[in-house]
């Protein structure tokens, strides 16, 4: 699977931006996806994480009823809606797929990710 992300940018805090996720060869389907984001001299770290077909979600707490994650299997596409932006949600967003059935938190275990989009909120 190739996974490409889009919709990064500056925004002000308090700003809304929508991260989405586009996937390619193979089938879209078959992954769990997930949201994973790396602020500057900071480990990577678990944003949110989405079931095959939607219908179960995991959000980490800080960023619980702010950020959304959805995903559009006949587009082949998983989205990050983010609002109420804060300057500590500042990183690098990168996209992950992975093989399999159960939700994970864990980077390890997606298989494949994206180069990342960045993502910067000016206080």
């Amino acid at each position: 699977v190739q996974v490409v992300e889009s919709g990064g940018g500056t925004v002000q805090a308090g700003g809304s931006l929508r991260l989405s996720c586009a996937a390619s060869g193979r089938t879209f389907k078959n992954y769990v996806m997930g949201w994973f984001r790396q602020a500057p001299g900071k480990e990577r770290e678990f944003v949110a994480t989405i079931s095959r077909y939607g219908g179960s979600t995991s959000i980490q707490d800080s960023v619980k009823g702010r950020f959304t994650i959805s995903r559009d299997n006949g587009r082949n596409t998983v989205y990050l809606q983010m609002n109420s932006l804060k300057p500590e949600d500042t990183a690098v967003y990168y996209c992950a797929a992975g093989f399999g059935e159960l939700l994970r938190t864990g980077g390890n275990d997606y298989d494949y990710w994206g180069q990342g989009t960045q993502v910067t909120v000016s206080s």
